[in-house]
């Protein structure tokens, strides 16, 4: 029989090319967008149903592969007829192999399931879920995982180099059974892990979005962004941080007090130190639960004084008279 052509990566607006996590990506905005519980424009839940069944086909590699078989000069609309050797491909990861947990499924029958393009080549009507022992469920029209969703927390690196408990208040929306959309405020304590950087996330299973038809919750993901500090600068895992010295502690060597995060230490500073030069402190920088700590660097600022003592005055013209220094030189 034939059937109408569906471009699935025209419905979830992605070139062919798109990686995995680009596809994931685009499912997670367009669904959010579309579902049912919260769009109630015409059309969203079809558009919704749409959206999962190209994302069925497109999330995992081996289907993928046999959809892209197909080719890619297929117009959305046109006359199809699933080529020889199809009708043999309809287990989606009921059976050993299978694909894992699905995000949804559908059941043929009784308020709309996948398209004919898709029973067509995949055996939409025979959909198993894993680990539902080769049986579809009965009577279940569609179950469909909450959303996952992310906010952004902002922490001191202090925080960050010990680890912390912090609260955060986020505004949620949540739809009540009428339908309608209401928005509140949930505060969530957050374990902040040591040794966490910029840009990693920390996740609160269970409490995304809310899921459809008996679906689990998705989770929320806390993105971490570190806040200026007055004294170190983060790169990676090692820290920065100025320290001020004299001419004659640069010239002479000395021994000063360096601040870390831990404590104070004592830093030698060898003769003819350099204004710009950075000493290292091994294993001071920022903790590292999977590895090795990074370091801390004292960055070496020579500084002279801003007025002179008669004395120092005196000293200053005598060393001016008796070096023959060239710093140009």
């Amino acid at each position: 029989m034939a059937v109408k052509f569906r471009d699935y990566y025209e419905i979830l607006g992605v070139p062919r090319t798109s990686s995995q996590e680009e596809i994931q990506r685009a499912y997670r905005k367009l669904a959010r967008k579309y579902h049912p519980d919260v769009s109630k424009a015409a059309g969203a839940e079809d558009k919704f149903k749409e959206i999962n069944e190209a994302y069925e086909v497109l999330k995992d590699p081996e289907k993928r592969g046999r959809y892209d078989q197909l080719g890619a000069n297929w117009q959305a609309g046109q006359e199809f007829r699933p080529p020889p050797g199809w009708e043999g491909f309809h287990d989606f990861g009921g059976g050993p192999g299978g694909g894992g947990r699905t995000e949804f499924h559908w059941e043929s029958g009784g308020g709309g399931g996948f398209s004919d393009f898709f029973e067509a080549l995949f055996g939409g009507q025979r959909f198993r879920e894993a680990g539902a022992g080769g049986r579809a469920r009965q009577g279940q029209m569609w179950r469909q995982p909450g959303s996952d969703q992310e906010a952004t927390i902002r922490i001191s690196l202090e925080d960050a180099f010990e680890g912390a408990t912090k609260s955060i208040t986020l505004q949620t929306q949540t739809v009540s059974p009428g339908g309608e959309l209401s928005v509140r405020e949930k505060t969530y304590e957050v374990k902040i892990p040591v040794g966490i950087l910029s840009g990693q996330k920390v996740r609160l299973p269970g409490q995304g979005g809310e899921g459809a038809g008996g679906g689990p919750r998705g989770d929320l993901y806390l993105k971490v962004e570190l806040e200026p500090h007055p004294t170190y600068r983060l790169e990676d895992r090692d820290l920065y941080a100025d320290l001020p010295i004299s001419p004659w502690e640069a010239a002479l060597g000395a021994e000063v007090q360096m601040p870390t995060l831990t404590g104070p230490v004592t830093l030698k500073i060898p003769e003819g130190t350099q204004s710009g030069q950075k000493l290292r402190l091994r294993g001071k920088g920022m903790p590292n639960a999977k590895g090795t700590a990074g370091n801390l660097y004292a960055v070496i600022k020579i500084v002279i004084p801003k007025r002179l003592t008669p004395r120092e005055l005196e000293l200053f013209e005598q060393l001016r008279r008796a070096s023959d220094f060239n710093p140009r030189g």
